[in-house]
């Protein structure tokens, strides 16, 4: 009998910690995890791999969290994002989901919140 295929889920965040912790979190639950640390790394490797759902940090140097978004938002290139942030401002949430974030989420993540928006956002649409 086969396996079921396990989630395939980026995390895009310059920080190396953060990274660090979200793998370890995200391969406890039964995730297969790859981390990038930058929007520009992230979407140069993108063609090559095959991905579920992409984590991405708001504020990173060069481009941010909005420009990788809106980098997916294609036709070609749907795949989708949880976005994550230590540094909150006033409209970013709802400028995350108007761009096609499928949860918006503060750092530090809830271990149990991010699990579940993962599972959500990867379920096909009814």
């Amino acid at each position: 009998m086969l396996k079921p295929r396990r989630l395939q889920v980026a995390v895009v965040d310059d920080e190396a910690h953060v990274r660090k912790a979200l793998d370890r979190l995200m391969r406890g639950a039964g995730f297969e995890v790859q981390t990038w640390k930058s929007g520009s790394d992230f979407l140069g490797a993108l063609p090559g791999h095959h991905l579920d759902c992409v984590i991405l940090d708001l504020h990173m140097p060069g481009l941010s969290g909005f420009d990788v978004l809106a980098s997916l938002n294609t036709p070609e290139t749907h795949l989708p994002a949880i976005m994550i942030t230590g540094h909150d401002t006033p409209g970013a949430e709802e400028r995350a989901r108007a761009a096609g974030a499928s949860a918006y989420l503060r750092k530090p993540v809830d271990a149990t919140e991010l699990i579940e928006a993962i599972k959500r956002a990867v379920e096909p649409a009814p």
